[in-house]
């Protein structure tokens, strides 16, 4: 029977056109049937392994650019190890800059009022949560599975209390009239864009948003500045600042910020609206 060694070296080739970590991902995998850490695996290494089958099986699923996350079921995010479904889209480390954002402003807003639109498995509204003691969400979305994965996460890192899940399509289910914010990573990539063949197999509709890309985003603009909320933090294409830049302007806006993500791409916007508070 061959050692764990033995089988992470022949299962890594079957990955090096998938991944820039072949043989990392095939410890992953590993770990994932064993449910033991990397540290386990490296005392372990040595002795034999009994679940060289199991661990075929995943490789090989893996081997046809299906996500990582969705074979685990579990995402890292903003430190912290998140829930994932193979509905819902799976947690970007370039949102942790718009979490980033969202609390330098909350956190000097006492007992802040935050929706999000689109929450899919809940890492912004949870993190958000974690991170400010006095705050409340309500957080969208109108697919089921997103909203139960979310729920899900809540309870895991126990701020369920502090955030309302609920099945709507932006506003239109919900009263947030005169929130503080509106945070949302909205589906922003245009309808005829090929995807990469490591993103197919996530949910379209939490990644398309519309023929331009941007409808959604504007949609969003618009109800955030008719419901009185004052800030407004959205990720975006990197090829929308333009176009969202001229939009917000149709506004009066007393600042806007548009930032890039860690590979220099426009990625966000920060838009704090003039006088909306009564």
């Amino acid at each position: 029977m061959p050692t764990y060694k033995e089988i992470v070296r022949e299962y890594t080739p079957l990955l090096k056109d998938i991944t820039h970590i072949p043989s990392k991902e095939v410890e992953i995998l590993l770990l994932h049937i064993l449910n033991k850490n990397v540290i386990w695996l490296h005392i372990n290494y040595n002795k034999e392994a009994s679940c060289q089958k199991e661990l075929e099986k995943l490789v090989k699923k893996r081997a046809t650019h299906f996500p990582m996350e969705y074979i685990t079921l579990r995402a890292s995010f903003y430190g912290e190890t998140f829930n994932t479904h193979p509905n819902v889209l799976i947690p970007r480390p370039q949102t942790e800059l718009l979490v980033e954002r969202a609390e330098s402003i909350l956190k000097d807003i006492p007992d802040a009022k935050v929706v999000e639109v689109g929450t899919g498995s809940g890492i912004i509204s949870v993190m958000l949560a974690i991170l400010i003691p006095d705050i409340s969400i309500i957080a969208v979305d109108i697919n089921d599975d997103a909203l139960k994965l979310a729920l899900t996460n809540a309870k895991k890192f126990n701020v369920e209390n502090k955030i309302k899940f609920i099945k709507s399509d932006i506003f239109n289910e919900i009263d947030v009239k005169n929130y503080d914010m509106c945070i949302s990573n909205p589906p922003y990539i245009q309808n005829d864009y090929k995807l990469p063949l490591n993103v197919k197999n996530e949910p379209s509709n939490a990644l398309f948003g519309g023929n331009i890309g941007d409808e959604l985003l504007k949609k969003i603009i618009d109800q955030t500045k008719t419901n009185n909320i004052e800030y407004l933090l959205c990720e975006m294409g990197y090829d929308q600042k333009n176009s969202l830049n001229d939009y917000l302007n149709n506004y009066d806006i007393e600042s806007l910020e548009f930032y890039k993500d860690y590979e220099k791409f426009d990625r966000g916007f920060v838009a704090k609206f003039s006088s909306v508070k009564s």
